[in-house]
């Protein structure tokens, strides 16, 4: 059980439309959040943040003043801000502008508008980054769960990463494409109970990564997660034929991570 509720959060929103500010703000008070601070632009959000660190930041992407993407990886880099979850509110829809954000790790993307159980879920998953539970096996210590991580972005790594270590995995390996994780894997394969990768990366892509593992090393029993923002159908399918063990959306929900890490390590 966690230790805080979704009431006891404390949100920074950042919202340039004073109506959209009203109704987002409705919408959380209806959870009975009660500590929620306004404003409108990024420079006044990095400036409240500066004086007071929020369980959750909400965002618009567009800001008067700069893409909430340029917000994110400005709050990655900072030591002390780095960890606090942030959500995207946006009625934008192309993938192209959206996959910079979902790689940078966030607990949510909603559309504008959204339906309220969609922030709930949004919420929850908040209390899940902030009131981490610990993951329990029946077959693993999981201190000794060793999970080699793939992935060309550095601020992806370091969220899932983070995700893993909050279940209570810190044996972790880091590969910046599928190149480097196949030959990190091939070194020794014994050397790892899971590993987890992206889809789209340069020089070898996850698809390629799992065929090559399942193929031409032979190996059909390491548990392969792929966590992905990739929306093909087509290309998903033939990830799932080339031999994935389970994939997840990004961005993720830890508790559907958890329950992902149940299934592939945990099978009946």
């Amino acid at each position: 059980m966690h230790a805080i509720d979704i009431a006891d959060l404390s949100i920074l929103l950042i919202e340039p439309s004073t109506t959209q500010l009203k109704v987002i703000m409705q919408h959380l008070r209806d959870e009975g959040i009660a500590k929620i601070e306004g404003v409108s632009n990024a420079a006044a959000a990095l400036e409240s943040l500066q004086n007071h660190r929020p369980d959750l930041i909400i965002s618009s992407l567009y800001l008067p003043d700069m893409m909430a993407t340029e917000l994110v990886e400005h709050l990655r880099g900072d030591e002390v801000l780095s960890h606090i979850p942030f959500m995207l509110i946006s009625s934008e829809s192309s993938f192209a502008v959206l996959d910079t954000i979902r790689q940078a790790g966030v607990v949510a993307i909603l559309p504008k508008p959204f339906a309220h159980d969609d922030l709930k879920n949004a919420l929850r998953a908040t209390i899940e980054f902030i009131d981490p539970q610990e993951i329990s096996l029946e077959h693993y210590d999981i201190e000794n769960v060793r999970v080699l991580v793939v992935d060309d972005s550095p601020l992806a790594r370091k969220h899932i990463s983070r995700v893993l270590n909050n279940m209570g995995i810190v044996k972790i390996t880091q590969a910046q494409d599928g190149k480097e994780g196949v030959d990190v894997f091939a070194r020794d394969q014994n050397a790892f109970d899971l590993i987890v990768t992206d889809y789209n990366m340069p020089v070898m892509d996850g698809q390629q990564l799992i065929k090559t593992i399942r193929q031409d090393l032979g190996n059909s029993i390491v548990p392969i997660l792929m966590v992905t923002s990739e929306e093909n159908e087509t290309r998903l399918s033939n990830v799932h034929k080339a031999g994935v063990s389970a994939i997840c959306d990004k961005p993720f929900d830890p508790q559907t991570v958890k329950e992902m890490l149940f299934r592939v390590l945990e099978p009946d």
